[in-house]
């Protein structure tokens, strides 16, 4: 059982979220308008955050642990006449030679990493990979209920008229390590006959707000201001809201133990 975005999950997220869509571009594309240096987005996916930057001129790089989704991504670049560079990586291990002025992980994907120390390790590489002051603009979500065993479904039509059903349920809620598991089963269906069938293992975390601040100042990060739902610097008043982070690298820092 996979754990990571594969073919038929990567299709998927194409259609569910195409490229521009969601409302955050334009926030980002605000917190990032005095940048002139090279911007990094891990998990960059198919390139719906991506590919709206690099037409408003930015400078950006991508990477995702899933070879489907970069492969999407670098159809969307092409059909679009863009040449990012683009590579696969892990957050928490990917090395570059590039020096970025930003990085930035919208609609929690940084959740995916659901160990603590993985998500420790991903923030220090962060701080690593950026200049001095430079930015890092991420999101998270509150995970507000469980329902164990509780199954959902949804589906999407293809372009060719293909029909792709998702079954999922949450199966494992760990409260004390913050992290849940859902498995999904993605089937891909032509005229009433089956294609194609995916397994996919889900884990994913939950911070609470303000032990996400601690977590970004102690690896190394400052100025750390906190808005709710792409509104600067609005603090969260309900837990269903996106909540972002904005926060500078201070190269003088010294790491403490997290």
């Amino acid at each position: 059982m996979l754990s990571y975005y594969s073919k038929l999950s990567s299709e998927v997220y194409e259609l569910d979220k195409p490229v521009g869509r969601f409302g955050d571009v334009e926030f980002y594309l605000e917190r990032l308008a005095t940048c002139r240096g090279r911007i990094l987005e891990p998990a960059a996916g198919t390139g719906r955050m991506l590919i709206p930057l690099l037409e408003n001129g930015l400078r950006v790089d991508g990477f995702d642990l899933s070879p489907e989704m970069l492969a999407i991504c670098r159809e969307n670049c092409k059909k679009r006449g863009l040449k990012p560079y683009l590579f696969e990586g892990e957050m928490e291990s990917f090395s570059s030679d590039a020096n970025y002025e930003a990085i930035i992980l919208p609609t929690g994907s940084f959740l995916l990493l659901h160990r603590r120390e993985d998500a420790i390790k991903a923030l220090q590489n962060f701080h690593h990979h950026l200049s001095d002051g430079g930015k890092l603009i991420l999101d998270i979500f509150l995970q507000t209920s469980f329902e164990l065993g509780k199954v959902s479904t949804r589906t999407w039509e293809c372009r060719n008229g293909d029909i792709i059903s998702l079954e999922s349920k949450t199966v494992e809620v760990d409260y004390i390590h913050q992290h849940s598991v859902s498995h999904s089963r993605y089937e891909k269906w032509r005229n009433g006959k089956l294609l194609q069938t995916e397994l996919e293992r889900f884990p994913l975390r939950w911070f609470g707000v303000e032990e996400f601040k601690q977590l970004l100042e102690q690896t190394g990060f400052q100025d750390i201001v906190i808005s709710a739902d792409y509104k600067h610097g609005e603090y969260p008043s309900e837990p269903e809201q996106m909540i972002t982070f904005e926060a500078s690298a201070s190269k003088t820092f010294t790491y403490k133990k997290v």
